[in-house]
């Protein structure tokens, strides 16, 4: 590994599509926690799905290619990510 992959970063996810109501969030913090990753996941009210994600840089590029697609009855038809800057958490948590 070299020290890219190794890095914490961070990153704020906007994921648009049928992303509320399929168990979008649970898979995320699953997914997440698999991953070594910590953050936090909210639905917003205009529909879509808000991710802050954590960890080493390898982990984060898988995430962000896992929520392309998210779980099985979801259909995301976009993504905006953000390099946003790292803050130490505990946990990964849905936000309410």
């Amino acid at each position: 590994m070299n020290v890219r992959e190794t890095e914490k970063v961070a990153a704020n996810l906007l994921i648009s599509g049928k992303v509320q109501g399929v168990g979008y969030r649970f898979w995320t913090l699953q997914q997440a926690k698999k991953l070594g990753i910590v953050g936090w996941v909210k639905n917003l009210p205009d529909s879509r799905v808000e991710a802050v994600l954590m960890g080493n840089h390898s982990s984060i590029e898988t995430m962000v290619k896992l929520c392309e697609s998210g779980p099985p009855p979801a259909k995301v038809d976009n993504i905006s990510v953000s390099w946003i800057k790292y803050e130490e958490m505990k946990e990964f948590e849905i936000r309410y």
